[in-house]
């Protein structure tokens, strides 16, 4: 017996791998692994079956009833299925509550003539159903009795020493805020005239104590800087509009 060599070996198992191997199709002979010529009148002839299948189906000759879907869902026949479709329709639209019908014989509804919160004395229809015009006349008398004027009296004036009017000096002034008027220190500054008016809690209360203190002419709390008489940031011009 003659020994096979390994060689030989080798080519006998690859002949017996491509025979059990399945045949590859063609890639390029198109849609279904068939060629497109072919492929096209087969699908119209398909589909043009399918159509006429569906074209050729006739309705039963008995036509269709309600007995066969009453028996499949329980129920007694067709007016019982069309009188639970109206219940649920029912249902639905109004939430349960029963609908209101028209009708000529319902009772009209009731007409609201006037509020109670709103005045008809300037309707004459409304006050001459009410009372007569001697009756008006007295009301409008009675309303005149009752009406006072009142006069206006004199301002109060002052009593005792109340410190230096402010508004009464913004009136007596007719100079602008920075011009100045008086004579200052050298050493007059407005950094220490903003340090010293940060001790009062309002420009008017400064101006206050500026003229209880002597001035405008002096300037002892070092409130007025420039001059002008005015301590602080106070403006007259404010009680200067007042007066016209």
């Amino acid at each position: 017996m003659r020994r096979l060599t390994p060689t030989t070996l080798t080519i006998l198992t690859c002949l017996g791998l491509a025979a059990c191997s399945p045949s590859v199709p063609d890639s390029g002979a198109g849609v279904g692994f068939d060629n497109y010529d072919n492929y096209d009148p087969n699908r119209r002839a398909a589909v043009d079956a399918q159509l006429q299948g569906r074209t050729n189906v006739q309705p039963p000759a008995g036509g269709f009833g309600t007995s066969g879907s009453a028996a499949g869902t329980g129920t007694g026949g067709g007016g019982d299925v069309a009188e639970m479709a109206a219940r649920a329709l029912g249902t639905e639209t109004n939430s349960g509550a029963t609908p209101i019908q028209a009708s000529p014989s319902n009772p009209a509804p009731q007409v609201v003539s006037n509020n109670v919160g709103i005045s008809g004395e300037q309707d004459f229809d409304a006050v001459s159903g009410e009372r007569s015009i001697e009756q008006d006349a007295a009301l409008i008398a009675q309303n005149r009795a009752q009406y006072q004027v009142i006069q206006p009296g004199a301002v109060p004036q002052r009593q005792g020493n109340e410190g230096p009017n402010i508004v009464a000096y913004a009136l007596q002034t007719t100079n602008a805020v920075g011009q100045p008027l008086y004579r200052r220190s050298t050493f007059a500054s407005k950094e220490k005239e903003a340090r010293n008016c940060r001790a009062y809690a309002s420009d008017d209360l400064a101006q206050e104590a500026f003229l209880a203190a002597g001035g405008p002419e002096k300037d002892r709390e070092g409130l007025d800087a420039d001059g002008d008489g005015f301590a602080c940031r106070w403006n007259p011009s404010v009680f200067r509009s007042v007066r016209g």
